[in-house]
């Protein structure tokens, strides 16, 4: 019985070291990453404020948490996000812009990728934009 409990927490502690993100300790963030990791994508909107914008690569803001959610079952399944190393600031009006910058994995392909937050006083996710930081040929590599 000892064994199980030092296998649980062992994974629990590994679970832990992959939401280690370089220069973040913004919990808000470590749950996107690990929420939509999850496939949880309701969790994940969860996270946004009622009115949060997500603003996906190439594509129209998608406006609140259920599009939110809709989005993310549609375009998200199957994805890895593997960020790496953030930044943060305070910006006016109690709002905080984190910086990510990391991989995403899918099936099929592996880009690099910026998330710009914005936190609002409440620590919910006024915005979150995604940024491929890709060359134009390996985004043309993409194509399907």
């Amino acid at each position: 019985m000892t064994m199980q409990t030092a296998d649980a927490t062992s994974f629990v502690l590994d679970e832990q070291f992959d939401l280690i993100i370089e220069g973040i300790t913004e919990s808000t963030i470590l749950r996107y990453f690990q929420t939509l990791n999850a496939g949880d994508f309701s969790a994940t909107a969860a996270l946004f404020a009622v009115d949060g914008v997500l603003n996906p690569p190439f594509e129209s803001p998608v406006v609140g948490r259920d599009a939110i959610v809709t989005y993310l079952e549609q375009e998200a399944t199957g994805m890895q996000l593997v960020p790496k190393q953030g930044t943060v600031e305070e910006i006016e009006n109690d709002y905080t812009q984190i910086q990510v910058k990391g991989k995403v994995k899918t099936p099929l392909f592996s880009v690099n990728v910026g998330w710009i937050f914005v936190l609002n006083a409440q620590q919910e996710i006024a915005a979150a934009t995604i940024k491929l930081l890709a060359s134009p040929q390996e985004l043309l590599s993409l194509r399907r």
